[in-house]
């Protein structure tokens, strides 16, 4: 396992980082706390979660499971806040009063005392940027959160934030978790390049876009279980021509290497510039297994040439980080009625 600075900080953590989405929910505890035991046992020490994530079971199951044995000292914990927590129109969003709310929860939740990267999980275009960098500057000086980080910004947005936060000499942003895999390159337009302008951490999240790249669907065959049914996913992203000739590609790539078409998808995320650690988010413990086996995986100018030759730098060929982008962009003013 190789480990990588995260962002500008002095925090080193492991080219793959465990995503927990799936816990409590089609991964039962049980499940759970395999996939974590073997995840930190292969040297795994970057462990990402979020309130939202199966009414909050994620962050009971992540903090028990690192509660024992001392092994929350050696991990390096993400959590994000930011989806509604309840019907009151006020638990949500970015706000100080919710936010400081939010993070008490999830300490709670998490049987620890520290979040080591608190991540706003979408941006709130009602709520001044200033407002939520007070709030998360005013949880590190009181040293429940070490690091801070944004999930899904654009480049002005993240560009915005570091300007508020030297302006009003705050802690800024350190990393930036955007949707990335093979099929939808948008990230590297522009924010992977102000993340890298900036020293701030990539985390991509979906590497495997949402199953899609793990080769077990193609044009004719649909996995009963699996999120793609006919063509689309549970969220209406429409699998196109270009992204089955690049998953066609990817098997033919995979048998030359003796890998599965998954480990390779994941060994191009994480080997792409100003990528510090993609999330894999396994519902068994046997793609754990497998998504790990990736650091084996290695890829020369050849591999990445005929990649990028079916979907190129900056291509799309499933609109994933569009159709996750949930942000209201317009202007304050024009919200408001004025």
């Amino acid at each position: 396992m190789e480990y990588r600075p995260l962002g500008r900080t002095g925090v080193q953590v492991s080219q793959f980082c465990l995503g927990t989405m799936m816990f409590g929910g089609r991964a039962d505890e049980a499940e759970s706390n395999r996939i974590i035991d073997h995840a930190l046992g292969s040297g795994v020490n970057f462990v990402d979660t979020a309130n939202v994530y199966t009414g909050n079971e994620s962050e009971r199951i992540v903090g028990k499971a690192l509660a024992r044995d001392g092994r929350r000292q050696t991990t390096i914990l993400a959590t994000k806040f930011n989806f509604p927590q309840g019907d009151d129109v006020n638990d949500r969003g970015l706000s100080r009063r919710h936010l400081l709310q939010a993070c008490e929860d999830s300490l709670q939740r998490l049987k620890t005392d520290w979040i080591d990267l608190y991540q706003l999980h979408r941006s709130c275009a009602n709520v001044p940027i200033d407002e939520t960098l007070r709030a998360l500057d005013d949880l590190i000086r009181a040293g429940k959160v070490r690091y801070i980080g944004c999930s899904m910004f654009s480049g002005w947005q993240m560009v915005e934030s570091l300007w508020v936060a030297k302006e009003l000499g705050l802690n800024r942003f350190v990393c930036e978790q955007p949707a990335f895999h093979m099929l939808d390159r948008t990230a590297e337009r522009e924010v992977i390049p102000a993340a890298r302008t900036f020293g701030l951490a990539v985390i991509p999240w979906g590497p495997l876009c949402g199953g899609l790249l793990t080769g077990k669907y193609d044009r004719h065959h649909v996995d009963p279980d699996g999120r793609w049914q006919g063509g689309k996913d549970n969220f209406g992203r429409e699998a196109t021509a270009q992204a089955w000739d690049v998953i066609d590609l990817l098997r033919g790539m995979a048998a030359e290497k003796g890998c599965s078409v998954s480990q390779l998808s994941l060994a191009w995320c994480a080997a792409q510039p100003g990528v510090t650690a993609p999330i894999i988010g396994p519902r068994t413990y046997e793609q754990l297994a497998d998504n790990l086996a990736a650091v084996e995986v290695s890829l020369g100018p050849d591999d990445f040439e005929r990649i990028d030759a079916l979907v190129p730098p900056h291509g799309v060929a499933v609109r994933y980080y569009d159709r996750a982008n949930a942000v209201d962009f317009r202007p304050r003013a024009h919200r408001a009625g004025v």
